[in-house]
């Protein structure tokens, strides 16, 4: 059973990091102010890691498969029709960015992370259909 306190928690988070980002987009060229990209860089980071913990929470509280990797446990939840597909296929390619971001953050191409900021519409309905999911 899914510990719903804990879910409303990550869910919460998830949205706040979403409004933070929202907030950076609608303030002009990122690129020009090294510290606002570092906080995007940032908010993208804790929003797709939350994305990732929500989905191996439900995971393990439904008692699906182990996941394979931390993309995996995102498309989980769609063909297990917590959310949409296209959703959580979305998410999983940006789980790769994440990657990119961590473990390539000297090279990431900076452009790469403003422009990511016009998709944070796959987030906030990974969010929203979780809820959804989890209000059943």
């Amino acid at each position: 059973m899914v510990d719903q306190e804990l879910l409303d928690r990550l869910l919460d988070r998830a949205g706040s990091d979403l409004k933070a980002l929202a907030e950076y987009r609608a303030e002009g060229d990122l690129l020009e102010d090294p510290t606002r990209l570092a906080a995007v860089k940032y908010h993208f980071l804790t929003t797709i890691e939350g994305c990732v913990r929500i989905s191996h929470h439900i995971i393990a509280s439904e008692g699906w498969r182990i996941a394979e990797s931390n993309a995996d446990a995102v498309r989980t939840l769609g063909t297990q029709h917590v959310v949409l597909a296209p959703t959580a296929e979305a998410v999983a390619r940006a789980v790769e960015f994440r990657n990119v971001l961590i473990y390539e953050y000297v090279d990431v191409d900076d452009a790469r992370v403003r422009d990511n900021l016009e998709h944070l519409s796959d987030f906030e309905a990974f969010v929203s259909q979780v809820a959804v999911w989890s209000a059943d």
